[in-house]
């Protein structure tokens, strides 16, 4: 029988959802995201008071899943179908965002790419010291999906840093410095930290907390947050669409990860 790509747990006030691909480093699939989509509705009228998302095993996510039969690598139809596809990947981290529960992002070990675009939509990002976050992926498959709304949390310069190399990364301690998460705890400490901070934070009454919500997230809102969503989406199928990109993706499909991210590196795939 094969295991929920997502797992919940009620304990108490908290709502424990946790990625649950732990083989794959918790890989986001089409699936995994509607799941996770249906599992946020259902908690908007439960009982818990606050969410965490964490993911099971050595890694929070890898992001998407670059198998390749993925679309993140085939993208069939044209560039509306593409743009659909984006748009539904920020429509579902949206409702993390306008969520009329607080969110905590219980982050450890990888957390890259699209998962680190989830992350970005939370209400607070706790990590791991020794997590490893990188907001583009290892191979330039995109046009930068993510970098404008890093560019809120940490600064315009910063966000061009990981967005122009791919697979620049950063650690928990360096991600709670910049201002993307805000704390950084010992890896064997950061469940019970976040459990306790879900906790404090739960005590205040929910109508309470649901209005701060709501009035803290206008002010980006105000600065272009949300529309910059919907642009970093609309870049991305653009850039989808480059003859450079476009090798990319054959290579993955003919050759796999491994190879072509060894030709990448070696600078022998884009000449």
């Amino acid at each position: 029988m094969t295991a929920p790509s997502i797992l919940v747990e009620r304990e108490g006030s908290i709502l424990w959802i946790t990625l649950n691909r732990p083989e794959r480093l918790n890989a986001l699939t089409h699936e995994m995201l509607e799941r996770l989509g249906a599992v946020l509705e259902s908690a908007r009228t439960d009982e818990s008071r606050v969410l965490v998302i964490r993911g099971a095993g050595r890694a929070f996510s890898a992001g998407h899943d670059l198998s390749s039969d993925s679309p993140e690598v085939t993208e069939p139809g044209d560039s509306v179908d593409d743009y659909e596809r984006q748009m539904s990947y920020v429509e579902l981290f949206l409702r993390i965002w306008d969520h009329p529960k607080p969110v905590i992002a219980a982050v450890h070990g990888y957390c890259m790419a699209g998962a680190a675009q989830l992350a970005t939509f939370v209400d607070f990002v706790v990590t791991a010291e020794d997590a490893v976050i990188a907001a583009s992926p290892v191979l330039p498959l995109g046009g930068g999906f993510i970098s404008p709304l890093w560019a809120f949390r940490v600064g315009a310069n910063r966000a061009k840093l990981l967005s122009f190399i791919p697979g620049r990364r950063i650690t928990g301690v360096e991600a709670a410095e910049w201002g993307w998460a805000i704390e950084a705890v010992p890896s064997e400490d950061l469940t019970e930290h976040v459990r306790r901070l879900a906790h404090d934070i739960a005590k205040t009454p929910a109508h309470v907390l649901r209005m701060k919500k709501v009035a803290i997230n206008r002010v980006l809102e105000l600065q272009g947050f949300r529309a910059a969503a919907a642009m970093g989406a609309e870049t991305d199928v653009v850039v989808h669409n480059t003859h450079a990109v476009n090798t990319v993706k054959t290579a993955l499909e003919a050759d796999g990860l491994k190879e072509t991210l060894r030709r990448f590196q070696a600078g022998s795939l884009l000449e």
